[in-house]
């Protein structure tokens, strides 16, 4: 079903002007608080989505329910919009070949189908110069073996689609669980990752325009819990050079991709000092959120931006922060004492059921910046939220 948006089918100019509608595929928290960045700019957004109360429908002008392939509720959606963009990768490139050839997708289907494949991926980074763990793609349980002969073990087995929040994968300790990991892991192929000693993950968030602009966040400090991540740490607490060369990597992705939007580089920093990139993500990420509080322009605002063909302000900061998300009933449950903390900035997402490992709201503290605190600081800032963290 559909609800216009008010758009005419005709394309636009860019920038586009005020009052325009941005299309959003996806209707979760990203797509939420994209749509409140686009408002914000004087812009409405349409959401298309299966889920009939979804996070970001909640906030938007209009709404097409429809599976993400279905080529009529497409053509509906791109009729009623100006330019689109996504806010995850488990859509169909499919579905946004036919929307590119109705209105402007930002990012393009390319890039797109580019981080749904984790193998496609990888030879993407290795093509643009970006050092990864060791790799090998697995289409069968004796490719397997051999894979685990040349990288050595531990290893990480993973889905080379559909995999998030630490699904789809399986640690790797000894020849006994090659058998058992790769029966439980579907669809295939797989692919094989070296284990890596890291010191801590870290991120970078980079928006690249149309115009080849380009704007990159200070580099945060990511910590995981059951595979979902726990904490952020704005900026990350690494050497001037290593945050710099972080920052590289992401504007050398970019530029390779011809993005325009924004995108995220998860990245390990090992012992020795080396960065070796994990996975990247062509729209707003979760470790990014604090950019909403402790920036003049979040990074939702500098994705819409793009999309939409405006300058990219710099992606400064004027505060350090912590944020934490709020998962599952657990975190829900703080969310009564969150509110009534002073100090603390919440965010609920709108989510009507609290499901294990399902992410339902964010909070952030700030600080002077400069001054972010020490581990015993980060408990005691976060209060009710860092209560299981000391």
């Amino acid at each position: 079903m559909s609800q216009p948006g008010g758009a005419s089918p005709a394309r636009l100019p860019f920038p586009l002007p005020p009052n325009a509608i941005i299309g959003l595929v996806g209707g979760g928290q990203l797509g939420r608080m994209s749509a409140l960045a686009a408002a914000r700019l004087g812009y409405r957004c349409h959401i298309l989505t299966r889920e009939a109360d979804s996070p970001a429908a909640q906030v938007s002008a209009g709404v097409t329910l429809s599976d993400y392939a279905d080529p009529a509720s497409l053509r509906a959606f791109a009729a009623a919009v100006d330019v689109i963009s996504f806010e995850f990768e488990n859509v169909s490139a499919e579905g946004l070949d036919l929307l590119a050839g109705l209105k402007p997708v930002r990012p393009s289907p390319h890039v797109l189908r580019i981080s749904q494949d984790r193998v496609a991926e990888k030879r993407f980074l290795n093509a643009a110069g970006v050092a990864t763990a060791p790799w090998a793609a697995v289409d069968s349980l004796d490719a397997l073996h051999e894979a685990a002969r040349q990288i050595g073990l531990p290893a990480v087995l993973k889905t080379t689609r559909y995999g998030y929040d630490g699904k789809g994968q399986a640690r790797l300790r000894t020849e006994a669980d090659l058998a058992p990991a790769f029966a439980a892991l579907a669809p295939k192929p797989l692919v094989l990752e070296g284990f890596v000693d890291f010191a801590c993950e870290i991120s970078a968030v980079v928006a690249r325009g149309a115009d080849g602009a380009m704007a990159c966040f200070d580099p945060v400090e990511n910590r995981h819990r059951d595979g979902i991540l726990d904490l952020t740490l704005a900026p990350a607490r690494v050497a001037e050079a290593t945050a710099a060369e972080a920052c590289a990597i992401a504007m050398r992705i970019a530029q390779a991709l011809d993005l325009v939007g924004v995108l995220a580089v998860e990245l390990f920093l090992g012992r020795t000092g080396k960065l070796l990139a994990n996975e990247i993500a062509p729209r707003p990420h979760n470790s990014g959120h604090w950019t909403i509080d402790a920036c003049p322009a979040s990074q939702f605002e500098l994705h819409i931006r793009a999309v939409a063909g405006l300058p990219l302000p710099p992606a400064v900061r004027h505060a350090d922060a912590v944020m934490r998300n709020l998962v599952g009933p657990e975190g829900l449950a703080l969310w009564p004492a969150v509110v009534a903390t002073p100090g603390l900035i919440p965010h609920l997402y709108g989510k009507a059921q609290a499901r294990p490992g399902r992410k339902m709201g964010h909070v952030t503290r700030l600080f002077p910046k400069g001054s972010l605190p020490g581990e015993f600081g980060i408990v005691a800032a976060l209060g009710p939220a860092g209560s299981d963290l000391g």
